[in-house]
């Protein structure tokens, strides 16, 4: 297993360095720094499961998150997009794991903030960190955080990404106040998780979320939903929340 993690890692880093080393890019491009495999029209036939709980050794996790088949079923390009231009932004990645988004939003954004709970992906991210090219180097940040506090600085985020990560957070409504304080006013909140379905991907039922009970809690954490689409993605949903820029009267007081 060691072994083959190496050549994953290996993998990771040839098509960093392959995809932004030599000529310079042309500005009208979106840039990204891992090259993606082609979503068909049609579902993907037999794929590769996540990790059902996280649990387990790195260098599986690693394997399953950065499987190639990934690409077609999660559509990172189609994700990164609803977020819209991110040049002038900071991003963070919650629940980063080994970069699978995080990466490709680094030539995007002003800056991208990985934010994880386990040292080993921090590790991880920081070994991937040291061979980006030397101009992106400086818009990546990794972050250690804690599982009910993802330690972002007042108002540092203009948007924050939660990918396959949202149904194994504890006191759901809670840190989803905590991490308001970490997001800009107007600040933008991506969701994307796993449909409560019987799916041939993704974790058990007790780590996925009813899309409607994503809703109520980020209602009741006082961001507002935006957009949802349950048909962009053959098994997850996504849900586009913001930051209000006025704070909400609460009348129960």
């Amino acid at each position: 297993m060691k072994r083959y993690f190496t050549i994953v890692y290996i993998g990771i880093v040839a098509m960093l360095a392959g995809s932004c080393g030599g000529g310079a890019s042309n500005p009208a491009d979106t840039p990204s720094l891992i090259p993606e495999k082609q979503a068909p029209a049609t579902t993907v036939s037999e794929p590769v499961p996540l990790p059902s709980t996280g649990q387990g050794s790195f260098e599986s996790l690693v394997a399953d998150y950065e499987s190639k088949d990934r690409g077609i079923w999660q559509k990172p390009e189609l994700v990164i997009s609803l977020l819209g231009n991110l040049e002038d932004k900071v991003v963070a990645d919650i629940g980063a794991g080994t970069g699978y988004f995080t990466f490709r939003m680094v030539p995007k954004a002003k800056k991208v903030i990985g934010i994880d709970i386990d040292e080993r992906s921090i590790s991880f991210l920081d070994s991937v960190k040291v061979r980006l090219p030397e101009r992106y180097r400086g818009r990546f940040e990794s972050r250690l955080a804690k599982p009910d506090n993802p330690f972002l600085n007042p108002g540092e985020a203009d948007a924050v990404v939660i990918v396959n990560t949202y149904g194994y957070i504890q006191n759901r409504i809670k840190y989803l106040k905590t991490l308001s304080k970490g997001v800009a006013p107007g600040g933008q909140l991506l969701i994307i998780d796993f449909k409560k379905n019987n799916l041939p991907i993704g974790p058990p039922d007790e780590f996925k979320v009813a899309l409607s009970q994503v809703e109520k809690e980020l209602i009741t954490a006082g961001f507002t939903i935006e957009k949802i689409d349950k048909d962009a993605l053959d098994y997850q949903y996504i849900i586009l929340a913001v930051k209000p820029k006025e704070p909400k009267n609460d009348d129960s007081r």
